[in-house]
């Protein structure tokens, strides 16, 4: 049996915290009351829209083992099961120190303009088939992300996958330091939240920063492709690395792709590592998915894990919900394919959806439907690059598109009129029309940024049309 997560004694020692009557320990973390179990310790944090100690009466309802509290919120709540310190965030970060220091386990951080979450998921499953694997929840990779995981870390785990993110230069820096990885991975850098940096440079200054928090001897692992590769490397060469290993289609990468093949459903890559080489298939589709397997493989080579058993897991693969997600939907006699991009975008990502559109083989009269919002924190370069993208709809043979949001605009304008179905400022006004234009046949893809809430369309083709999981892609 596992032990428990946390004892009162080692909450009070992490962060010296004053505990009310009631509490034993603790199952698991939670700052959600939506998704607590009982058992949770609850942290009561302070967020952009809510604060969480509005719902600390409902977490104790829920059978949380008890709630962090900070001390000028604590007289408002009866004392039984209260753990009551100065400030809440900054607990949930000392427990998250604590458990770090507390783990045997291998630990792998991953950041990138692009790729973190599939990278981090793709890690997650090859890991979890050789030991017992922590990993981050979702996209869990900021200033409150990072610790609550590693607050959820348990102490029997033998492999810990973190994700890590930014916006801005140096918020990287606090969270590799909690992390302390042994491998951190770098997918790649792409003019994501552009808006806060004056330069690409500058983005792949603040994603080499995950490279200071190595444990000493620790792996660097860098997109060999990259134009920003020497940067990254410099990143990796002043930190307190043992070694760099590349990855890409370059000539010198370490883990080189000699071959992809991207299918409808999967795709199919020939690696060389260090040499030697390595077929395996991966169960989802998309050029970019192959290539950041490559860093999946050479994280699980720095970590002495068995690369023949950790390539045959790639074929169970699936994209998360939002981030390629495909789905059957009934349509008619028939059925139309629905992929669901709808979490976030960004003009690299985009481009990688557009692609995997097109990779789609259809009936001769089905056609290929592209759904596109806004992509955010461009800064003055949004404009132009929501126009570049046209050069994607035409290479992947899009026959129409739907777009919302005031910087499509950039890109409807030097779309053919024949293309665009319609334009509207939100995704909620495309919802009826995307909904009414599928065909039997056809294959729709929905995609923009968080903000933009292209969900609610992905919602409605499935509330509208019924859904399963595709097993498959549409043929011709």
């Amino acid at each position: 049996m596992n032990s428990p997560l946390w004892t009162l004694d080692e909450i009070v020692a992490a962060t010296g915290a004053r505990v009310g009557s009631g509490f034993a320990q603790a199952t698991g973390a939670s700052i959600d009351t939506r998704t607590l179990e009982p058992g949770d310790l609850y942290f009561a944090i302070k967020g952009d829209v809510h604060d969480g100690h509005d719902f600390v009466p409902t977490a104790l309802e829920k059978g949380a083992a008890g709630a962090v509290v900070s001390e000028e919120k604590a007289p408002a709540f009866a004392s039984d099961r209260l753990i009551v310190v100065p400030d809440v965030l900054e607990a949930m970060r000392q427990l998250g120190v604590a458990a770090r220091k507390r783990t045997d386990a291998r630990i792998v951080a991953i950041t990138g303009s692009v790729g973190k979450t599939g990278t981090k998921e793709a890690m997650r499953l090859a890991l979890s088939r050789q030991g017992a694997t922590h990993a981050s929840v979702a996209s869990y990779n900021n200033h409150w992300g990072v610790p609550l995981t590693l607050s959820r870390m348990p102490r029997e785990t033998e492999f810990g996958v973190f994700e890590i993110g930014m916006n801005h230069a140096h918020e990287i820096l606090p969270l590799t330091a909690m992390v302390r990885p042994h491998v951190a991975v770098i997918t790649t850098i792409e003019p994501v939240h552009i808006e806060f940096f004056p330069s690409l440079w500058g983005i792949a200054d603040a994603k080499g920063e995950i490279f200071s928090g190595l444990e000493p001897g620790g792996t660097a692992v860098i997109n060999r492709d990259s134009p920003y590769f020497e940067r990254m490397k410099a990143h990796a060469l002043a930190s307190a690395a043992g070694r760099i290993i590349s990855f890409g289609e370059h000539a010198d990468a370490d883990i080189r792709a000699e071959r992809i093949i991207v299918k409808p459903d999967q795709s199919i890559v020939e690696a060389r590592v260090f040499g030697e080489l390595i077929t395996y298939r991966i169960g989802t589709a998309g050029r970019h998915i192959a290539l950041n397997s490559l860093s999946v493989l050479a994280a699980c080579h720095a970590l002495g894990a068995d690369l023949a058993l950790m390539a045959l897991t790639f074929a169970d693969l699936k994209p998360p919900v939002g981030r390629g997600e495909r789905t059957m939907l009934s349509v008619g006699d028939d059925e139309a394919l629905l992929i669901d991009e709808s979490y976030n975008a960004n003009p690299a990502s985009m481009r990688a959806a557009l692609a995997n559109l097109g990779s789609v083989e259809l009936n001769r009269q089905a056609r290929r439907i592209a759904v596109l919002g806004d992509m955010k924190e461009l800064g003055e370069k949004g404009p132009v690059l929501h126009e570049e993208l046209i050069e994607a709809i035409e290479a992947n043979k899009i026959d129409l598109v739907f777009a919302a949001g005031p910087l499509m605009q950039s890109l409807v304008g030097r779309l053919p009129k024949a293309k665009v179905v319609l334009h509207a400022q939100t995704s909620a006004e495309l919802v009826d029309a995307v909904c009414a234009a599928i065909r039997p046949g056809d294959a729709v893809m929905v995609k923009g940024s968080l903000s933009m809430k292209m969900a609610l369309i992905v919602k409605a083709l499935k509330e509208r049309y019924g859904a399963s999981q595709a097993a498959h892609a549409l043929k011709g």
